[in-house]
């Protein structure tokens, strides 16, 4: 596919991940004169969500029932409206004009990512994000690409993770093996080594259990700098149980979300009473746990990681990460130019302009496509 619309300028990334603690909204240039990567952060907002909208859509995300089409309908709109909303926010926060926004990358909200196929079909995998992009792109007037990760899966992959490609083209050093890690509601690795293939996958839980304990035990939406865990201890028996699970041991690529790791997955591993301090500290450990022992076995010689994400601001989980990884620098990415808060909402600016550029936005390598892909459907204003 290719478009006259021009390759360089303003573009707009929009994602809620799988914490859907709000819609990250970044107001992205590109071009020669954006920066030494070609890539500038001009402006980055979080729209939260409203609560019931909110709630809905977790409770969806971790395996509940839709009441019927109708709901399901009436979700992709208001998510789409949601997304909207989020732009105009964004573009009046930063004084832009839409006229100049070349094009908009909405992610859109997972409600289901089903790589392996559906638990009673298991032979037509399929992954879901709703916010219709016809909405977003009427409501704002501009073009939007949305619907990136369903190519992947049509073609054999996982379709997930796909923010390993952006942070290819950013982060990639000639003189040290780095790793990147989103700490997002799932965390993730983007392995880049000084020569060799660019591979990536999820490793397990990052916020999403902490958050989900956090609310439910201390009505706060998510645990401030690890305090709540800091007042606990790590229960050694039942960290076990929880490392225990199947997925942890499958080879990449492989990919999660809230169906997988929820709080249900939590309790049923739970043995009588336990102080809620101290399963959210052993929560944390498991969070910090998984994404080192990952990253030991898949690309052990790694000098530096990057990290990016809502779990950069929890310092105690930083702190265990690092003490996982003795020898290895854990810094944000900030210190190397791409806002840690928003890196994968500029990667989804990144990922519509390749959309319009006609060019792949997936790693076959990460997602275990067929090949390489260009994603997305592309809405005009």
């Amino acid at each position: 596919m290719t478009t006259s619309l021009p390759a360089d300028g303003l573009f707009v990334g929009l994602i809620s991940g799988t914490s859907a603690d709000g819609i990250d909204a970044a107001l992205v240039r590109f071009g020669a004169d954006a920066s030494d990567t070609g890539c500038r952060l001009e402006h980055g907002l979080v729209l939260p969500w409203e609560p019931a909208l909110r709630a809905r859509l977790v409770a969806l995300g971790q395996g509940g029932d839709a009441r019927g089409l109708d709901e399901l309908g009436t979700l992709d709109v208001q998510v789409a409206e949601a997304f909207a909303a989020a732009t105009r926010a964004l573009l009046d926060a930063a004084g832009a004009d839409a006229r100049d926004v070349v094009a908009i990358g909405s992610h859109g909200q997972t409600v289901r990512h089903r790589p392996a196929g559906a638990a009673y079909d298991g032979v037509h995998p399929f992954t879901w994000q709703i916010g219709d992009g016809n909405v977003i792109a009427e409501r704002c007037g501009i073009a939007t690409v949305a619907d990136f990760r369903r190519r992947d899966i049509a073609a054999g992959g996982q379709g997930a993770p796909l923010v390993p490609a952006f942070h290819a083209a950013m982060l990639h050093s000639d003189a040290e093996d780095r790793a990147v890690l989103n700490l997002g509601g799932i965390a993730n690795f983007t392995l880049l080594p000084r020569v060799g293939d660019v591979r990536g996958f999820d490793t397990g839980p990052a916020n999403a259990l902490l958050d989900a304990w956090c609310l439910r035990h201390r009505g706060e939406p998510f645990d401030r700098d690890g305090a709540f865990a800091l007042s606990g201890r790590v229960d050694e028996t039942l960290l076990a149980r929880l490392r225990d699970d199947p997925w942890f041991a499958l080879p990449p690529p492989k990919s999660s979300g809230r169906e997988q790791f929820h709080l249900d997955w939590v309790e049923a591993r739970l043995e009588g009473a336990a102080p809620p301090q101290d399963v959210q500290a052993t929560l944390l450990e498991l969070s910090a746990a998984t994404v080192a022992d990952a990253l030991l076995a898949h690309q052990p010689q790694t000098k530096r990681v990057l990290a990016c994400g809502g779990g950069v601001r929890n310092a105690r989980l930083i702190e265990r990460i690092a003490a996982r990884l003795p020898g290895c620098i854990v810094e944000a990415t900030d210190v190397h130019g791409l806002d840690a808060d928003f890196v994968e909402a500029m990667a989804f600016a990144w990922l519509a302009r390749q959309t319009l550029a006609g060019l792949p936005g997936n790693v076959p390598a990460v997602t275990g496509a067929r090949g390489p892909r260009v994603l997305g459907v592309v809405y005009p204003a």
